[in-house]
């Protein structure tokens, strides 16, 4: 018991981080960009996956079509926060997100995102 106490105390202690992600098809290639103001919450977007209820309709025709073992999480980038009152980190992680987009598109065959209308 005191080694599950001991877990949970070091998971409440991770420091909270948010960044940008993506999840990836090792079978046609295509990625999908996400991102997230708590790593810790990509348990939940694997688990929506599983549980078919992802809210990316062909991200998740071909996360139960090829398996979960077909695809990989990772972590692209951790945001940087900054010291500063005025530091927006809503805008500052779409602004991280946006950078990947366009440096990646993950778009039609290359990808599960959807282009965003200005």
């Amino acid at each position: 018991m005191d080694r599950k106490k001991e877990l949970k105390q070091l998971y409440k202690e991770t420091p909270i981080e948010a960044g940008i992600y993506q999840i990836k098809n090792s079978k046609n290639e295509k990625i999908f960009i996400g991102s997230t103001r708590n790593f810790k919450t990509l348990n939940g977007v694997k688990f929506t996956l599983e549980t078919g209820t992802h809210n990316n309709k062909v991200l998740q025709e071909e996360w139960t079509q090829f398996g979960n073992s077909a695809f990989s999480i990772d972590i692209l980038e951790t945001l940087k926060k900054k010291d500063d009152p005025y530091f927006n980190e809503k805008e500052a992680l779409l602004e991280l997100e946006n950078k990947w987009l366009e440096h990646l598109q993950p778009y039609g065959e290359r990808g599960y995102n959807s282009k965003k209308s200005c």
